[in-house]
Parts: C-alpha cells; structure tokens; sequence
C-alpha cells in the first residue's frame, strides 16, 4: 500500500519537462496571456532552471517518471500535481477546473498506466485538482472546496476511495476570484507529521484549529513573501528536508530555525511566471 502524506521520504515522482510542456518560444508566444501568465516565459532559461530542479529530485532520492507531450496540451501541463490525485487503490484522473487542461489527465493517466502504475480511476462529474488535496495519513484526506474543486467532485472522490478514508471538506476563499490558481496548497504544505508552512490569514478558522488541535505546529509565512514568493509552496523531499523557491529570505529562516533543512531552487521561468512552485510541478508518486 502507498505511504500516504506529503512529506515522507519522496522516492518516485512524475514530472513533465519544459520541453514537453512549453514546447518552443512560438507556442509559448500562442498561450501565455490567455493562460494568465503575468509575462511570457523564456523558454532556454525556463529548461535551465527545470534541469537544476530536477537535479535536486535526483539526489534527494527521487525517481523521475517523465511525462510526454502531446497535442492539445497547453503551458500549463508543466504543473503535473494537478491532472492526477494519488491514493491507497491507485491513481485517479482529475477533472479540471480550469478549462483550457482538460486533456491533462487522461494523458498523464495513461502515461502512468503503461509505466506500470495502477489506477483507480477517473473523476467524470464536477471538478477537482490536486493541488487542492492533503494526504495526512492512509485514512485521512483533506480537500478544499473552492474555485478548482467542488462538492459533486468530492462525492465522487469518496465513492472512489471508499468508507475507509476520511474526507475533511476544507472551504476557501474567495482571495482573487475564479481564474486565480488558488489550491489548498497554498496556503498549506505539510512537512513532518507535526509541522507544516502556512499562510494563515487564507486559512478557515476551523480547519486551523483542528491542525493545532492533532498537534501540528504551523510556521507562518509572511504576507511579503506569500504572494508573489509562493513561500507556502513548500516540497518536503523527506521530513523536515525541503525544497522552496528562492526569494523567500524570511521563511527559510522560519523554517530552519525549526530544525528544517531548506533547499532552494531558481524558478523565474518554471515558477513565477505560471505561479507554480515545487509542489505544483512534481506529482509524488510514492513516498516511504
């Protein structure tokens, strides 16, 4: 059965390289302002700074399964955590909230499959992403009720996973509106069984609580470096061993002084400019 949480040792990981995502400076030039890109990328620099980050993945430990392109795909399918969701019967295929990646899943679903990865299945009504899901353990899940994941997606969710997991029902803000790209994860990344980066003036009271509550200590990013730092946007490679953006003097500091190694990556191109930090551009596949 997967090791299911977000900050085990990570040991398989599926990423998609800009190559395959961005493609060339003209499709780039084709997508990047109905995309919501505050600027085009630039595409040498951006397969640069993904070569570096995937060095990182390497030796950390990491397998990298390498996702491919196909037609249809935009910019976007650079970020691979969203298209598929991991659990203990398998990999389920999402259903997009934003329109323009609705190809992403089966894609990135069937690239999986013939790697040898089992599958659950697919969610085929609402809409889910999985930047907007929390594994906390094997039989407790939290996901957000937002812009990119809704109610019909989460029932679906649940007839999937079976009366054996517990669904936490996180509701979030509305922040910048719907064609903002904002997940559950960025306001939290969990990086040991009792810590986690958060960002809480977006958090629900409620679900705060509950995190103090199972005696999990929240590092708080500050507001100066939430946006447009993505400094919540924090990938632990093992615990307390993690991977952020650089740019986030601040935080780093926070999280160190909380026993935490910090790995830093340059993402100007990969990162800032289609606001997807580390988590966003990995889908772990197995951690132990």
């Amino acid at each position: 059965m997967p090791f299911m949480n977000e900050y085990a040792a990570l040991k398989k990981v599926a990423l998609r390289h800009p190559d395959e995502a961005f493609v060339s400076k003209a499709k780039i030039e084709a997508e990047w302002r109905s995309l919501n890109y505050p600027e085009a990328p630039d595409f040498k620099r951006a397969c640069r700074e993904f070569d570096d980050f995937a060095r990182i993945l390497e030796e950390a430990g990491a397998a990298i399964e390498w996702l491919p392109a196909t037609d249809g795909l935009t910019l976007d399918s650079l970020y691979v955590r969203d298209a598929t969701l991991v659990s203990p019967k398998g990999l389920i295929g999402c259903a997009m909230g934003k329109a323009a990646r609705a190809q992403e899943p089966n894609v990135n679903i069937q690239a999986l499959s013939i790697a040898g990865h089992p599958l659950a299945g697919s969610i085929t009504k609402g809409r889910i992403e999985g930047g907007d899901l929390v594994w906390f353990s094997q039989t407790h899940l939290a996901v957000a009720d937002g812009y990119r994941t809704n109610p019909q997606a989460v029932e679906a969710l649940g007839e999937l996973l079976g009366p054996s997991v517990e669904i936490e029902v996180v509701p979030l803000v509305h922040y910048k509106g719907e064609a903002d790209v904002f997940h559950l994860m960025s306001i939290l990344s969990p990086l040991d069984s009792n810590l986690a980066a958060v960002f809480s003036p977006l958090m629900p009271v409620p679900f705060r609580r509950k995190l103090l509550e199972r005696g999990v200590e929240l590092v708080e990013v500050p507001e100066e470096e939430f946006d447009p730092g993505m400094a919540c946007n924090v990938l632990a490679l093992t615990p307390r061993v993690c991977l952020m953006l650089e740019g986030n003097p601040e935080t780093k500091r926070r999280l160190e002084a909380k026993g935490c190694e910090v790995i830093t990556y340059r993402g100007d191109e990969i990162s800032r400019k289609g606001a997807g930090g580390p988590t966003c551009l990995t889908r772990p596949l197995e951690r132990g």
